[in-house]
């Protein structure tokens, strides 16, 4: 089969204006329920995460979601890691859901700002033991001559720890939050002519408008 015949119809559903809370994050949050219940993938929360440093490449990863407020969308990583990096220097963002299955995306660009000691260690040690020892044995990143090395670190790590009952927070280590200020919500339509509703944050509040597909 050539990539060209590779195609679907979008039918499963429609979206109108009326169908649309006034608030980004209260249809984020009726949509995100709709994914989590659909059981459409093991990882509902994965997003696409890209981001660009000083010298202006663009970069994207897939990451997980861990919390979703008024103040914005929360991912966890290493400090070190490129994409930290890359916000240290550039600090906006954008995150995109696609729960193709439901035939939906959601589009999300903001500024980032990075969670306190305090907020990081409340969700660390809420991690499984092998997680946090993997926070740990890794230089998310960084260049490495094969598997066994990295196995040989976690073990170190785990070695390290094996007498203590809370593995310290590592200090390079953390969450990072997009603080949103556009949201887009596209379901798909037949004929490819989508339905794609866009939120711009004002002073006062939120801006909505249809877009075209």
């Amino acid at each position: 089969m050539k990539l060209d015949d590779i195609r679907r119809d979008y039918q499963r559903q429609q979206l109108q204006r009326k169908d649309l809370a006034e608030d980004p994050l209260l249809q984020f949050e009726r949509w995100f329920d709709v994914a989590k219940l659909a059981e459409l993938s093991t990882d509902p929360t994965a997003m696409v995460v890209a981001t660009s440093g000083a010298d202006g490449r663009v970069s994207q990863r897939v990451v997980l979601l861990k919390e979703y407020d008024q103040r914005g969308f929360v991912f966890y990583t290493n400090l070190q890691s490129r994409k930290a990096r890359q916000l240290s220097e550039n600090q906006q963002c954008s995150a995109h859901f696609a729960w193709l299955p439901l035939e939906q995306q959601i589009s999300i660009e903001g500024q980032v700002e990075f969670l306190s000691d305090a907020e990081n260690a409340a969700y660390f040690h809420s991690r499984p033991r092998a997680s946090q020892i993997a926070a740990w044995a890794s230089q998310q990143s960084q260049t490495i001559s094969d598997r066994a090395h990295l196995d040989a670190q976690y073990k170190a790590r785990e070695d390290e720890f094996a007498s203590h009952d809370e593995i310290p927070l590592p200090p390079f280590w953390g969450g990072i939050r997009i603080k949103p200020s556009y949201i887009e919500f596209w379901q798909g339509r037949a004929s490819r002519l989508h339905d794609r509703f866009s939120y711009q944050r004002q002073q006062d509040g939120w801006t909505l408008q249809r877009l075209q597909p």
